[in-house]
């Protein structure tokens, strides 16, 4: 196998693409269907499994039209919970359902027998950390199973993560290194920085941004990752690329408002980020909610940004950046589609599908090692009395590519 270097790893998807401008999403006409196989935790209806293996198995739509040039070959399930499909579905699309990781990846045999390998560790019962309350789903264990018969077989292939690396930086660290030793092609992340937005901007590679906020709501784990990739898939793009995270801070109540003091977040940007978003019914209080909480992040290069979660502006993702010279703040709502087939899920698998046909990631698996950090960090400032933790492990460098969002609105909306 041949190795490469961290910084070689961190760039390998920001070559591809670079000075290419957006790049369409779209495949040819013709393409052959590429086995891989699924790793989940569990596989009910609307579980992360569902609304991304099941793109594979019954098309994007998952009404039995169009799909990814994909096949599922096997899958594994780590746990059966009441209402598991797997089972029935693989009698209707004929998968083999593995006892093992390995088996899933080999189908029995001696050699790895798939193209790619699918890896979701979302929903299940598993524990959790006793003081931050991380969810402690079993993504580096996994993720381990994976690379040993990759080993075992002297052959690798590309693998998705699903949403952050591990709940933990060290296992996010191990996964993201033994990747890179091994010359895996490896893509993880959320469905956000790949779903729609209104309006569909795209911050200038290289502008000069001085602010930067991201509206998001729900679990401060589960959701918070989601919000924080929403920001990074922006501010990424700024001059100098990415450089990393020097601090992070979980602040609530009366500590949001000496921070806006302090001018470590900016209420102009927090309103037009709020202000892409539909109108609540009870329309937008001008007071944040009690229970809102903000991540206070300083980037190494001095970037102030900050997320904030559950303000009761929207419950919906955003962001607001302002770019040095525009008069007024560049924002854009990152729209999902909130009931089946969740189609934001199709244009993640659509960038899994690329990833696995060029053996290429689309997109750099240092952004979500990045997030996975700042979030793991936040959650220790979070259960530490709001701390202020500085982060000099997330030194994390890379390129962004163009990889293409979902462009118009979700099917059937307006």
């Amino acid at each position: 196998m041949t190795l490469i270097t961290r910084r070689d790893f961190g760039l390998q998807a920001g070559a591809l693409l670079a000075g290419a401008g957006l790049v369409s999403a779209a495949q040819p006409a013709k393409r052959e269907r590429l086995p891989v196989a699924a790793i989940v935790t569990e596989y009910r209806r609307n579980s992360h499994a569902d609304v991304i293996v099941g793109k594979i198995l019954e098309g994007f739509n998952q009404d039995g039209g169009a799909g990814p040039a994909l096949r599922l070959a096997a899958l594994y399930t780590d746990q059966l919970p009441k209402g598991d499909l797997s089972r029935d579905l693989a009698k209707k699309h004929n998968f083999r359902i593995a006892r093992t990781i390995e088996e899933a990846i080999t189908l029995g045999g001696d050699k790895v027998a798939v193209a790619g390998v699918i890896s979701i560790g979302e929903h299940g019962d598993y524990p959790y950390t006793k003081d931050t309350r991380q969810h402690m789903y079993p993504r580096r264990r996994f993720f381990d199973a994976i690379v040993e018969t990759f080993r075992k077989c002297k052959r690798v292939v590309p693998v998705f993560s699903d949403k952050h690396l591990a709940y933990n930086w060290r296992d996010a660290k191990h996964m993201f290194d033994t990747a890179r030793d091994m010359s895996i092609p490896f893509l993880a992340g959320s469905s956000l920085p790949v779903a729609w937005r209104a309006p569909a901007l795209t911050l200038p590679q290289g502008c000069t941004l001085t602010g930067a906020i991201a509206l998001g709501y729900g679990g401060m784990e589960s959701y918070g990752f989601h919000a924080l990739e929403t920001l990074q898939c922006m501010v990424e793009r700024r001059r100098g690329g990415e450089t990393g995270v020097a601090s992070v801070q979980a602040v609530t109540g009366d500590a949001i408002a000496a921070a806006l003091k302090d001018r470590r977040w900016s209420r102009e940007l927090l309103d037009a980020a709020a202000a892409t978003t539909p109108m609540p019914a009870k329309g937008r209080p001008k007071e944040l909610h009690k229970n809102a909480t903000f991540f206070l992040i300083e980037y190494r290069d001095g970037l102030k940004a900050a997320v904030a979660m559950s303000t009761g502006l929207a419950n919906q993702f955003a962001f607001a950046g302002e770019i040095k010279g525009d008069a007024r703040p560049s924002a854009t709502w990152f729209r999902l589609q909130e009931g089946r087939p969740y189609g934001h899920f199709e244009h993640l698998l659509r960038a899994i599908e690329e990833t696995i046909h060029t053996g290429k990631p689309v997109y750099p698996v240092a952004r979500t090692l990045l997030t996975t950090g700042a979030l793991d960090a936040l959650m220790h400032s979070a259960a530490d009395r709001n701390r202020l933790i500085k982060t000099p492990e997330l030194a994390v460098r890379y390129t962004p590519t163009d990889w293409a969002f979902a462009r118009g609105v979700p099917a059937g909306e307006k």
